[in-house]
């Protein structure tokens, strides 16, 4: 891993101010030998995850941030892994661990944009990579970089009213299931509020599975607030459906529950793409590919403990 990070020769070259080094070579390589006269990468799928250090590791780039491992307590850094289509490793790039998420996305696509020689790029990503200005870069780029990206449905007041609220007609993508290895059941509608594209999908499957969940979660609720516990407070999947009364005592709060009835089995992408609502939510389920790169590559690579 020491020999991956070794600066190139001459010192001091750099793309975007990072130094370059002996893993970019790597990755630039095998990127060229499949590489042939109309190469285009049609979709990046990106995610990131976190790596930390222990004892004294971490001096340069370790950071305290948002841990996903729950180790506070220790230095990290932010690792950003990009797949083709095929489930092949493009690149992948670190950050220091205080980087939030939506910082990772445009750095990226303008790296691999001048490292592997690439005009015309699609990105997906999750929600967690999403802001305002982040689309408005990829919009204004030259060309303009095309997108797949989830949304946040509870926070966007667009998403909350406007695309949750259409009324479009929902295509089945995917039929229910007859067995347990059958494809997962999918729904979609595209949205259009402006100029800007959505695409909402429904797994019915998931709806079902989310309503008896808050049902369990309700009637376990009913009977702790009956019995005057509020321990149950400091539970973020109870939090959310209980109020204060005027008196200081904890109720179920009804409107709460009924809002969120409305994101059951519901998942929402944006995206300036030509691909239909069907090609969309496909590529945006394809994420896993990425996410699970993340725990294969620890798993074999050894890259716990640093």
């Amino acid at each position: 891993m020491a020999f991956l990070g070794q600066e190139l020769e001459p010192k001091g070259q750099k793309i975007l101010g990072t130094p370059r080094c002996v893993k970019d070579l790597l990755e630039e390589e095998l990127f060229e030998h499949r590489r042939d006269l109309f190469t285009e990468v049609d979709l990046v799928f990106f995610d990131t995850a976190s790596l930390y250090f222990e004892g004294r590791g971490g001096e340069s780039i370790g950071k305290r941030g948002h841990n996903k491992d729950h180790r506070p307590d220790l230095y990290q850094m932010v690792v950003g892994m990009a797949l083709d289509v095929e489930g092949r490793p493009i690149c992948c790039e670190m950050w220091p661990g205080n980087t939030a998420d939506v910082k990772t996305l445009i750095p990226l696509v303008k790296r691999m944009r001048e490292r592997c020689r690439l005009r015309e790029i699609a990105v997906v990503a999750d929600r967690g990579m999403v802001s305002k200005a982040t689309l408005e870069a990829f919009e204004k780029s030259d060309p303009p970089v095309r997108y797949i990206l989830g949304v946040r449905m509870r926070r966007q007041k667009e998403v909350n009213s406007s695309v949750l609220g259409s009324r479009a007609r929902w295509f089945e993508s995917v039929p229910e299931r007859n067995n347990a290895k059958d494809p997962a059941p999918l729904k979609v509608k595209e949205v259009w509020v402006k100029e800007r594209r959505y695409i909402v999908c429904l797994n019915e499957e998931e709806r079902r599975k989310d309503a008896h969940d808050r049902e369990a979660i309700l009637a376990h609720l009913k009977e702790q607030v009956r019995s005057g516990d509020k321990i149950l407070v400091g539970n973020k999947g109870y939090r959310r459906y209980l109020k204060v009364e005027g008196s200081g005592h904890f109720v179920i709060d009804e409107k709460q529950v009924k809002t969120e009835e409305r994101y059951d089995g519901i998942w929402v992408l944006r995206t300036n793409t030509d691909y239909n609502a069907e090609t969309v939510a496909q590529a945006y389920k394809a994420l896993w590919t990425v996410e699970d790169i993340f725990p294969t590559t620890q798993s074999i690579l050894e890259t716990r403990p640093i």
